[in-house]
């Protein structure tokens, strides 16, 4: 069963020009233990579909159709006060960048044990003690002495560690996190992906691991999901869409990533950039960029279809009555 439902999601910007459509009909779905990473260009709708799960869209957008289901129930039409219990003890973030989500003024002693006491039954002991679990849990070294520091005495690694603990607080059964290695250098990264995997086998957390690089994605990931223009264009697992991508847009997501040992004097690439959100075209938004496109993709917007693989991507190239003509 999933744990995490997100049913044809729509999120839009009201705006005096006219109305935007950020989100457009976003379905899949998250099994407990599970890495689902979201992976696409900036632009593409990854981290409003995060904060719409969270509850943390920005105003005035606003999902204007579709549910999110949290073991079942619905969450994307709860009121404030209900969805900020929700928010810590069942589903933890952790943001790109660490200093946004600490407080600068406040130990770190006083930002988890405040979280846990929000949380969780415990006293002010016991919820210390669980922060030093949770902080030595994280790969923080002499978690005792450290937890009363302050985040500025803490180096980037250290400090994206201590918002992983802050997430894992209240044991929640769902983690987003939106590119949480992006701001850390290569080893740290490794450090970091190597950390969410064995918390998930551990803890059985599901993760929405969002992110623009697939090396993250390979290394992390047990599916991958494709965002383009606010759409899921491919979705299936990660070793299916990376050995045999099937919609144009992720085999050239796929051949812009260099491989070690394979001598390419020329990389692919994607001609064009993503259009705005005031200039997504009819049928697919991929139109433009697309070296495969034929005269239904300019008229009409594909959904996700089976492609003969194991993967199912929004391409009319597997609609067989568009091939045969």
């Amino acid at each position: 069963m999933s744990l995490l439902e997100v049913k044809n999601l729509r999120v839009e910007f009201p705006t005096r020009r006219g109305t935007l459509l950020a989100i457009d009909d976003v379905s899949f779905s998250i099994k407990p233990g599970e890495v689902l990473g979201v992976v696409g260009e900036s632009g593409a709708g990854k981290s409003l579909t995060g904060a719409s799960i969270i509850g943390l869209l920005e105003p005035p957008g606003q999902v204007s159709a579709g549910q999110i289901l949290l073991e079942g129930n619905r969450i994307d039409d709860l009121p404030y006060e209900e969805m900020r219990r929700i928010r810590g003890k069942k589903i933890g973030a952790i943001f790109q960048d660490p200093l946004t989500s600490l407080n600068p003024l406040y130990t770190v002693s006083r930002q988890l044990t405040e979280t846990i006491l929000v949380h969780m039954d415990m006293t002010q002991d016991q919820a210390r003690a669980r922060a030093i679990e949770l902080l030595d849990e994280v790969g923080i070294p002499a978690a005792e002495k450290r937890i009363d520091s302050y985040p500025h005495e803490f180096s980037g690694g250290m400090r994206q560690r201590v918002v992983i603990a802050l997430a894992l607080c209240a044991n929640p059964k769902l983690i987003v996190a939106d590119e949480p290695t992006t701001a850390l250098d290569v080893s740290i990264q490794a450090q970091i992906i190597a950390l969410l995997k064995r918390l998930c086998k551990d803890h059985k957390t599901a993760v929405m691991l969002i992110t623009h690089d697939m090396g993250v994605i390979a290394e992390t990931a047990d599916r991958v999901a494709v965002m383009y223009a606010g759409r899921i264009v491919e979705i299936g697992n990660v070793r299916d869409v990376i050995k045999d991508a099937k919609h144009p847009y992720t085999k050239g997501l796929m051949g812009s990533i260099p491989v070690v040992g394979h001598d390419v004097e020329i990389l692919q690439q994607i001609d064009g950039s993503m259009p705005r959100l005031t200039e997504i075209p009819a049928g697919c938004a991929f139109n433009a960029r697309c070296p495969d496109a034929v005269d239904k993709c300019f008229t009409d917007r594909p959904d996700l279809m089976h492609t003969g693989g194991p993967s199912t991507a929004a391409c009319w190239l597997y609609d067989t009555e568009v091939v045969n003509g």
